[in-house]
């Protein structure tokens, strides 16, 4: 059986294999490009937001600190990457390194690991309530330490399409622990005592 020579040519002609061989490739390589660029955006707003915590945190530790002021340094480095990005920041303060994540003290009678039943506490931090956590919510004072954390919210610019949750919030955060200069005597804790319920 012979192909007529119409058909033959048409078979052997490769102009147009170029565009179907892309049709094909062209959305596997923009999506892992998609890809790659999402995670550098991510890879530098973390980098980014590490160094300015970390900035802040060093100002922090000074007499004349101004968390105020430190805080806008910390948004403002981040809105260069991220302009849509909301910013928040928490500052908890303790006496001493050992003493992070410390629960206040109290007699623990029934062995629950819970401060209630009229059990008896003492109020280190001085806010009359037993806490899980006697750090306190501020930069502290002289020597103490400070757990400074900053965490940032935003859209991611490259949305990679059919990721599940690919054009939701992201959410990154950096926290410094620094220990603030001995400018002055440092306050001990509380000693009063209180009940619990």
């Amino acid at each position: 059986m012979r192909i007529p020579a119409s058909l033959r040519r048409l078979r052997d002609d490769a102009r147009g294999a170029t565009i179907i061989e892309f049709a094909v490739a062209a959305p596997v390589l923009i999506l892992l490009l998609m890809g790659i660029f999402d995670m550098a955006y991510n890879a530098y707003i973390v980098s980014v937001l590490r160094g300015a915590v970390q900035e802040a945190s060093r100002r922090n530790s000074l007499e004349i600190a101004n968390t105020a002021q430190s805080d806008a340094y910390v948004e403002k480095m981040v809105k260069t990457v991220a302009p849509a990005a909301a910013v928040t920041f928490k500052r908890v303060s303790y006496y001493d390194f050992a003493d992070i994540k410390r629960a206040e003290l109290w007699n623990d009678k029934n062995g629950n690991g819970r401060c209630d039943n009229a059990e008896i506490y003492t109020d280190e931090n001085r806010n009359n309530r037993w806490d899980a956590d006697v750090g306190t919510n501020d930069n502290g004072g002289a020597n103490d330490v400070v757990l400074y954390t900053a965490t940032v919210k935003y859209k991611p610019v490259f949305v990679v399409p059919f990721m599940p949750n690919g054009g939701a919030l992201r959410t990154q955060s950096a926290t410094a622990v620094q220990k603030n200069q001995p400018f002055a005597l440092q306050e001990k804790y509380g000693s009063s005592s209180g009940t619990c319920s």
